[in-house]
């Protein structure tokens, strides 16, 4: 697996956004948003919007030309988030294990960087 870069989003010193990405494992040519999370103190703050941002400007610099994301079905906040966001479904589904034995049903967003 490809070395991975994590940017974390502080306010006041205190973590409240994450995101990893690297070169798609999958996907030749792409980038990957492996983790993109948000605490819940932080919704409806930005901070997000100022992480992705910076993530995408961190995947130009690294020449990447598009990038994509797994997300779960059945989360309608990330949904709308990513949208807005500029990216758009892929029509790709997975099914994904966390660890569990109960997979989840993902879908696939993808935009250019």
């Amino acid at each position: 697996m490809t070395a991975s870069t994590i940017l974390l989003a502080l306010r006041n010193g205190r973590p409240l956004a994450l995101s990893v990405f690297a070169p798609s494992s999958t996907r030749d040519g792409l980038a990957e948003i492996r983790s993109f999370y948000g605490h819940p103190d932080g919704w409806g703050s930005g901070i997000a919007t100022v992480l992705m941002t910076r993530t995408l400007h961190r995947l130009r610099a690294d020449r990447h030309s598009r990038v994509h994301l797994w997300t779960l079905r059945d989360t309608p906040q990330s949904h709308r988030f990513y949208t807005k966001a500029g990216f758009t479904e892929s029509g790709t589904v997975r099914t994904h294990d966390f660890g569990d034995g109960r997979p989840l049903p993902q879908i696939e967003y993808e935009r250019p960087c």
